[in-house]
């Protein structure tokens, strides 16, 4: 290897990192928890550079938009030592890049203050005095392939996007992006070069405490990646008042010239400007930028070099380009040191002087650059030259928005869902581009495209879509479900959990026909009465149930056989509680309370499967379908119950008998359970329908069902007046235990745990007047719920509370009907025969509802049996 003459060294430290201080009493961080100065800043800083000592190591430190992650790496970088940046939210990464390069320091994410892991005192390496930054290549996690970045190239790219940027010490600018990531890495760097406010929030710009934290904070900088401006399209960005907003970046790869025209526009009318920019990990960041008054002009350009930078256009003869096209090469002092492989390669100096970027393109007569194609993504399909870049474009061009990978086999292109536009029209628009044959063109359809943690096309992914029509032989299909399973393309490994085979088990107990990989359980609108199912379906396949399971995308599932079985605990309460309340009507034991804890269940799934952080709109819809799926069967069954006996009356048909007869404790008061969830549940989407009350939850997850709770023991203790109520079967005063549900489900810490206990032992002592019993075996149930998120169990065990926990509101509604049948004869008997007739309602009901929604969405088989 050929080792280049180093330019004059500024020694083994970072100039933007060691003057922090000059900054004074500037407002250099702005977080949910408050503000921190430069001052501040720079105090804290310190003191962790003489924690990491002044011999230099090598530093691995997990990239997360926090303040601890962010004083350790400005720490080590102003000390001399350099840092191996890792995905703060890929722990797999940061234990391949960890065995690769044995790293002397490895801190570790945890509340409050980092850990500081010290592997030796001195170091394993020979570290070179330029070397400051290792970086994962654009498009890898855990790929022992880094990018060898010197202190000049983190200080000299931060100066230039600071100049042309024109950042000012007013500025405040959102962490919008990873900070592992070298574009989100470079906001940072830009705006403390620069004494500017940075808004760190490690939250998305689809969140509304995202919003709340930027206006709050006056922010005036937003950056993002094509995939966050669909985020932002979605939460209606274009109508925002964001009255501090100067300049929106964006870069991490091709943005449609028509959004780009769009964007530009609206910032001339809301008084902001668009930097549309280009760049590589190999270049620290920034190689070019496109003139704010030029965007809406000439939206397909990248534009001009930064300051300091330039381009030149390397022919490329045997790839047959156009005249004037030619590889874009790029110089300038942002430029790597070179890759690393090894650890022995952190020795080595300069090896690269100038960046080929592997992009074509070409300069027009204004002296701006275009990119036109990429050398290594052109695919050779029965000797024809294809740019998988230009199918994209075109279909861009048609509305459709695509990404197109393949082999030299077939073009595979995964295209977003469009009124009017199928596999076949897609499919021919593309043969007739590329003049292919169509068995050499694979389409699916998705309903979103895939992307890498940082927001990049994930291309392995599109490839990995058309592996399961390969595997069946053929070259894809006509139907829309069969484009839109996912594929294998991650998740599990291969042993029953492959991630094609999880992909059409989500497909088939949630009745969707467009399940990929980078979905989850609550992302694909899951509830808690399909989460029974799916969790005992998915512990079957993986071996065990991974924790929060219902928020990791299905490729992120990993098979792994345990030493034993686990029961999630609100299963386990749900499958108990209803044996109770059935058991104890029929009179065969006495254990009461079952429908009482049922109900802080139903609170804590309510906030585990509903208040996601999808947008209102979304939350509001999952809600209401929620209480379809309650009220809808049982006011089925009450019309069934209305021929056959005379318990029930009209007001049980329509679920107002408590509301209209709170007093009456006859057969009429069986379904006050179900009437008194609906109501709660209404009474949450009416609530959650308002702005503000949304925003507040988002902001304070655990504060508002606190605060409901508080409100609930108003109607608990009838310190309000509500005349003629039922005291323990009416939902305005059993609405309390709901809260305390909820306010369980979002404890995080050992104190929340402890006060949503108190409140529970507190509160509930009282409320059934001489039944003790009933009393504890609420408050045993709570505290359960509060305190273990899993139970030990064993397969079988766990077969069955699936089934009663699964089936728990058909065997609460149609008991009362079945039970009488067999009582005369046996009460074991008449038990189990209500749980199963229950388990049989419950499954019935869930085959009409997919087959109704197979109906009204006109498809003529469901996703999981229409691959061909």
């Amino acid at each position: 290897m050929t080792l280049l003459p180093s330019p004059p060294a500024r020694g083994s430290a970072l100039p933007l990192a060691r003057t922090l201080a000059l900054h004074g009493d500037r407002t250099a961080l702005v977080t949910a928890d408050g503000e921190i100065s430069y001052r501040d800043l720079a105090e804290r800083v310190d003191r962790t550079a003489l924690r990491l000592g002044t011999g230099r190591r090598l530093v691995l430190l997990p990239g997360a938009n926090d303040v601890e992650a962010l004083v350790v790496h400005l720490a080590a970088l102003s000390a001399g030592h350099p840092v191996l940046l890792v995905p703060g939210d890929h722990p797999e990464a940061a234990a391949a890049l960890t065995a690769a390069y044995d790293p002397d320091v490895v801190v570790h994410p945890g509340p409050g203050q980092w850990r500081i892991e010290e592997r030796r005192a001195g170091s394993a390496h020979t570290l070179h005095p330029d070397l400051a930054l290792l970086l994962s290549t654009s498009g890898s996690t855990g790929s022992p392939k880094l990018v060898r970045l010197s202190y000049e190239n983190l200080q000299a790219n931060a100066e230039s996007i600071a100049e042309y940027l024109g950042i000012r010490a007013s500025d405040r600018a959102a962490t919008t992006l990873p900070m592992h990531y070298c574009y989100g890495l470079s906001v940072l760097h830009s705006h403390l070069l620069r004494g500017a406010g940075l808004v760190l929030a490690g939250l998305s710009v689809s969140d509304a405490c995202f919003w709340d934290l930027f206006r709050a904070a006056r922010g005036t900088a937003l950056a993002g990646v094509p995939y966050t401006f669909d985020l932002l399209d979605r939460v209606g960005f274009a109508d925002m008042d964001l009255p501090h907003l100067r300049y929106v970046t964006q870069a991490g790869g091709r943005l449609a010239p028509e959004r780009v025209v769009r964007y530009a526009e609206l910032g001339q009318r809301q008084g902001w400007d668009l930097f549309v920019m280009y760049g590589q990990t190999e270049a620290t960041a920034r190689m070019a930028y496109l003139p704010p008054e030029l965007a809406a002009a000439r939206p397909e350009a990248i534009g001009v070099p930064v300051p300091g930078g330039s381009f030149a256009l390397e022919p490329v003869p045997d790839e047959g380009t156009a005249a004037g096209v030619g590889e874009l090469v790029y110089s300038g002092p942002n430029v790597m040191l070179g890759y690393a492989r090894t650890p022995d390669d952190l020795a080595l100096g300069r090896t690269v002087d100038v960046l080929r970027t592997g992009d074509l393109a070409r300069r027009t007569d204004e002296g701006l650059y275009e990119i036109v194609g990429r050398r290594s993504r052109f695919l050779k399909i029965l000797g024809l030259r294809i740019d998988p870049r230009q199918v994209e474009t075109m279909l861009e061009r048609y509305g459709v928005r695509a990404l197109c990978a393949g082999d030299d086999d077939r073009i595979v292109v995964a295209a977003v869902r469009r009124p009017g536009w199928d596999v076949r029209r897609i499919r021919r628009r593309v043969t007739e581009e590329c003049g292919l044959p169509v068995r050499a063109v694979d389409v699916r359809l998705v309903d979103e495209l895939p992307r890498l943690v940082n927001g990049k096309p994930d291309y392995p992914a599109v490839r990995g879509l058309a592996r399961p029509a390969a595997k069946a032989g053929a070259g894809g299909t006509d139907s829309d479900g069969a484009d839109s399973g996912g594929a294998d393309s991650g998740g599990a490994d291969s042993g029953g959990a492959s991630g094609a085979d999880l992909c059409a088990l989500y497909a088939r107990i949630l009745d969707r026909t467009d399940v990929t990989p980078d979905n989850s359980f609550v992302g694909l609108g899951g509830d808690s009465l399909s989460y029974v199912e799916m969790s005992l379906q998915l512990e079957e396949r993986l071996g065990h149930l991974p924790p929060n399971w219902h928020l990791t995308p299905i490729r992120e599932l990993k098979r792994r056989r345990g030493p034993g079985r686990a029961m999630e605990t609100s299963v386990a309460l749900r499958a108990v509680a209803i044996v109770c309340v059935v058991g104890t009507h029929i009179r065969l034991f006495e254990i009461r309370g079952g429908a009482h804890l049922l109900l802080a269940v139903a609170g804590f799934n309510f906030a585990r499967f509903l208040l996601t952080s999808a947008e209102r709109r979304e939350r509001l819809r999952r809600t209401g379908r929620g209480i379809v799926r309650i009220a809808l069967p049982c006011m089925a069954w009450t019309g069934f119950a209305l021929l056959v006996d005379d318990d029930y009356d009209l007001t049980n048909l329509l679920l107002v008998h408590n509301l209209i007869n709170p007093q009456d404790m006859g057969p009429g008061i069986h379904l006050w359970f179900v009437e008194a969830l609906v109501y709660i549940l209404l009474t949450m989407l009416l609530l959650l329908a308002v702005p503000a009350v949304d925003r507040a939850e988002r902001r304070f997850p655990f504060a508002l069902p606190v605060a409901l709770v508080a409100l609930g023991l108003l109607t608990r203790y009838e310190l309000v007046g509500l005349p003629d109520r039922s005291q323990i079967t009416d939902a305005v005063t059993v609405f309390w235990l709901f809260a305390l549900g909820w306010a369980a489900a979002r404890t995080r810490t050992v104190p929340q745990r402890l006060l949503v206990t108190l409140a529970a032992l507190a509160t509930i002592p009282g409320f059934f007047p001489g039944e003790l019993r009933r009393e504890l075996f609420v408050m045993a149930g709570f505290a359960l719920l509060t305190w273990l998120p899993t139970l030990p169990s064993t397969r079988r065990a766990n077969q069955l509370a699936g089934l009663l926990a699964g089936s728990s509101l058909a065997i609460y509604l149609t008991h009362w009907q079945i039970y009488p049948i067999f009582d005369d004869v046996s009460e074991p008997l008449a038990l189990v025969a209500s749980l199963v007739f229950g388990v049989v309602y419950a499954s019935g009901v869930a085959r009409l509802t997919r087959a109704v929604r197979r109906v009204t969405r006109a498809e003529p088989v469901p996703a999981t049996a229409s691959r061909t």
